[in-house]
């Protein structure tokens, strides 16, 4: 039987090999090349966003763009739930790369929460913690961190060292 540690590390230092293609009705100066990222299983896609958007940022004029946001055959990804949550819940049936569209534009409103900063992304992530934490150890854990544990966690997460 597999030891819970081992699944515990796999989890932790899972990565999903990752494509984004920018959406074909996006405008651009000339065409975009692909980008390809290997993406942590317990992170935010709104995490690597300023790569993604740097990348294609190259080929298109500054007032073509707007609000970036990614979606998966049709599907908005949301920002609040973890890479390899949406990566489960939409596509571990399909071939890798995981293809992800990028758009610009035509933000899905009815579909999706803006991301105002990443003070958000660290504020929704500690809840989360807390919330896993009171179901599993009756807050106990996070309870007897001190608030620069908090931080050293969150910065783990956000700069990928897991290790």
């Amino acid at each position: 039987m597999t030891d819970d540690k081992d699944v515990l590390r796999d989890v932790w230092f899972g990565r999903i090999p990752t494509c984004f293609t920018l959406y074909q009705d996006e405008i651009t100066e000339r065409e975009a090349e692909p980008y390809y990222l290997l993406l942590p299983r317990v992170s935010y896609l709104t995490l690597v966003t300023d790569k993604v958007k740097k990348h294609f940022q190259k080929v298109m004029r500054q007032e073509d763009i707007s609000e970036i946001w990614f979606e998966y055959e049709g599907t908005p990804l949301k920002w609040h739930y973890p890479i390899g949550l949406l990566f489960d819940l939409l596509a571990s049936s399909s071939a890798l790369p995981w293809n992800i569209t990028v758009h610009f534009k035509s933000f899905p409103e009815k579909d999706l929460l803006h991301c105002p900063s990443k003070d958000a992304i660290e504020a929704h992530f500690m809840s989360c913690v807390k919330e896993a934490d009171a179901l599993k150890h009756k807050s106990q854990v996070i309870n007897e961190m001190q608030k620069k544990d908090h931080k050293q966690l969150w910065m783990g997460l956000q700069n990928d060292n897991n290790r």
